[in-house]
């Protein structure tokens, strides 16, 4: 079922443990960050979708008209643009000063290294832990398979799912070998 108020489609590349799928998807004004939060719906929709397996990442298995991912299971989505996310307000959960932490963060499948927003100092716990919503904003990200090095995608704007995080290093904490 649609979200009422759907506006546009936008492109976007989705990944799973095991398949990238690109294609499009209708968003509400609330922006993809508010369908991929919508508690409403368990599931989502992505027409003209193309499918490769993550460790095939060149070799393209099919093309579906709908393909119907479990948001639960979606890792990370990147846009191409940041707009797409949806208005700063929501993106940024009402915040006005942010700062930006660039982060390696880690889930079973893929490393992700961008920036994240957050109000005040880095806090580890509310990002993986607190609040309602399971995608988070990152930019200037690098999507990096970890047993497959050749998957790597770049993207201004990404959403990653915080239930999938394993692991997050501050880059400027970094020490040089």
């Amino acid at each position: 079922m649609e979200p009422s108020g759907t506006q546009r489609q936008v492109n976007a590349d989705f990944f799973t443990s095991s398949y990238r799928v690109v294609g499009k998807v209708m968003i509400p004004n609330s922006g993809l960050i508010g369908l991929l939060n919508d508690t409403l719906s368990a599931s989502i929709d992505i027409v003209d979708a193309h499918l490769a397996r993550s460790h095939m990442p060149t070799k393209l298995v099919g093309s579906y008209e709908i393909v119907r991912l479990v948001k639960h299971q979606i890792i990370a989505v990147c846009l191409a643009r940041r707009e797409d996310m949806g208005p700063a307000a929501v993106v940024r959960g009402g915040f006005t000063n942010m700062q930006q932490y660039p982060t390696l963060l880690t889930t079973a499948d893929y490393e992700i290294s961008g920036a994240l927003e957050m109000p005040g100092r880095f806090d580890f716990s509310s990002l993986v832990v607190e609040g309602a919503r399971d995608f988070s904003p990152a930019y200037d990200v690098t999507l990096t398979g970890i047993l497959i090095p050749a998957l790597k995608v770049e993207s201004p704007a990404m959403l990653f799912n915080k239930r999938h995080v394993h692991m997050a290093a501050l880059q400027n904490q970094k020490r040089e070998s």
